[in-house]
């Protein structure tokens, strides 16, 4: 699929701003799996579908008295590529040859808080690169089933379909037919 020129990008991204959303971009931060800053600010953008989906989604959380905290959502393709030198796995890190949800701008990293803040326990960490992080393992607590289901649901009624195994990572379904955006 051909990348998008600068000026198309443009045109397709939107900044994401919602009153349910916290932004917590850990890649704009040493606070991720590499220890670098990856991004130069902590804005977040999406391709204009994803993000008309993801505030349908905050409105549902927010009537659940939940808020969305937002990890990373569209990601440049320099950086898609310094992930995979880091972590060449592809259960957890998207080859950059074949092209990342991310660098299309229809996929998020995100979890729930309570309408205080407080991230609600979904059994690992962001990023964690475990067996454990998959969706439905055994080995974690009801309590972290519960929210990630929770989350699971309140995804999928904006339209985002689940990755296996990221409990964090979801995305617009049919990848192929959004564009490589850099």
């Amino acid at each position: 699929m051909p990348q998008q020129t600068m000026t198309e990008t443009r045109d397709v991204l939107v900044e994401i701003a919602h009153a349910n959303i916290d932004v917590d971009l850990l890649y704009a931060t040493e606070a991720n799996f590499t220890g670098r800053v990856l991004y130069p600010d902590s804005r977040v953008w999406l391709h204009r579908d994803a993000a008309r989906a993801l505030y349908r989604v905050a409105e549902h959380a927010a009537a659940a008295c939940l808020r969305l905290r937002l990890l990373d959502a569209f990601r440049p393709a320099a950086v898609q590529r310094m992930l995979w030198a880091i972590r060449p796995d592809p259960e957890f890190v998207a080859d950059p040859e074949i092209g990342s949800d991310h660098t299309r701008g229809i996929a998020v990293d995100l979890t729930l808080t309570d309408r205080d803040g407080r991230l609600l326990d979904m059994g690992t960490e962001f990023d964690a690169a475990l067996t454990e992080s998959h969706h439905g393992p055994v080995c974690i607590s009801e309590e972290a089933h519960r929210n990630r289901l929770l989350l699971a649901g309140l995804m999928s009624v904006g339209g985002f379909a689940i990755n296996p195994f990221e409990w964090w990572h979801y995305a617009l379904p049919n990848a192929g037919g959004y564009a490589l955006l850099d």
